[in-house]
């Protein structure tokens, strides 16, 4: 296999790093990466970097970080450095400058299987909608957003309690064992493409971005719809409520089926070791919460310090 190939690669969050990680110690050759740049965070809003430029600046590697895509003295630079090809991974969208630069192309990991859940939150609606598998493709990229030719794929299960953060890590390293068997095809000629055009697109899942809006729980709703809701939200964003008039954020829970009478969304407690919301069909008993200007914690520590109005 060449390890001459010159590779760019392109993300900023954790899930990317496990990729660049893989590339580099298959031996490829990364002759930049490219991230998004530094900002303020925290009380003392300190400049903060992405975890891919963290990961590349310990190993040396040329880093980039533009503020626009299409900026000029950007597009010098990213040319300048003549990859073979780019790898996009949890990246922004690219304008055609950028990835139809490279004489291979420029491909993208992306945490679903395609053509269902093209996106920006692919993990997340998988588990709100329910799915009992997900899974990572390799695609090259096109005009339209995860619409170019697959390459691979890989399915993951999805266990019944599974939250959005743990399957997030299960994908991010089958992403990344699926990066370099694609890189190690594309090198040897031997991929056979897949194309998404002939697709019916009325009878696809879509993962549009997350808004504040749709993490809202309907408690009119059946108690799995909610369920799984709260699973596909956490860690971040979280579903959330109104309890005495503030928002409850709610990460962990579990679902009690059962047939009753009471009013959807109200709560019933112990004061002690429980605290559920009545659902159509049954009762989301939570687990581990956030009120309103509180820190995270489990039920039992919140109902010690928590009167129900």
């Amino acid at each position: 296999m060449s390890k001459d190939l010159k590779i760019v690669f392109m993300g900023t969050p954790d899930f990317a790093v496990a990729s660049l990680d893989a590339l580099v110690q298959e031996g490829y050759n990364i002759v930049g990466v490219i991230t998004a740049p530094d900002k303020p965070a925290g009380r003392g809003l300190q400049l903060q970097q992405s975890a891919v430029k963290q990961y590349a600046v310990s190993k040396g590697l040329h880093v980039l970080q533009p503020e626009k895509l299409k900026n000029p003295e950007f597009l010098e630079a990213l040319a300048a450095l003549k990859a073979d090809l780019q790898v996009v991974v949890a990246f922004r969208m690219l304008p055609v400058a950028v990835w139809d630069m490279p004489p291979l192309g420029t491909i993208n990991v992306h945490a679903s299987l395609l053509p269902n859940y093209r996106g920006a939150a692919p993990i997340n609606w998988a588990i709100i909608n329910g799915e009992k598998e997900s899974g990572v493709s390799t695609f090259k990229l096109q005009h339209a957003i995860d619409t170019g030719n697959i390459l691979f794929s890989a399915t993951v299960p999805i266990r019944e309690d599974e939250t959005a953060g743990e399957l997030h890590d299960a994908l991010m390293t089958t992403g990344a064992d699926l990066l370099v068997k694609t890189v190690a095809g594309l090198v040897a000629g031997n991929i056979q493409e897949t194309p998404q055009a002939h697709l019916d697109e009325s009878t696809l899942k879509h993962a549009p971005k997350i808004f504040k809006d749709d993490c809202k729980i309907d408690w009119n709703k059946p108690v799995t719809d909610i369920y799984n809701l709260i699973r596909g939200l956490s860690p971040y964003p979280a579903a959330w409520t109104v309890l005495n008039g503030k928002t409850l954020k709610i990460f962990k829970a579990t679902k009690e089926l059962s047939a009753h009478s009471a009013t959807p969304g109200l709560v019933s407690t112990d004061h002690k070791t429980f605290l559920k919301f009545a659902a159509s069909g049954g009762y989301i008993a939570v687990e581990e919460i956030q009120l309103e200007g509180k820190k995270r914690m489990k039920i039992q520590e919140f109902l010690r310090g928590f009167r129900l109005q």
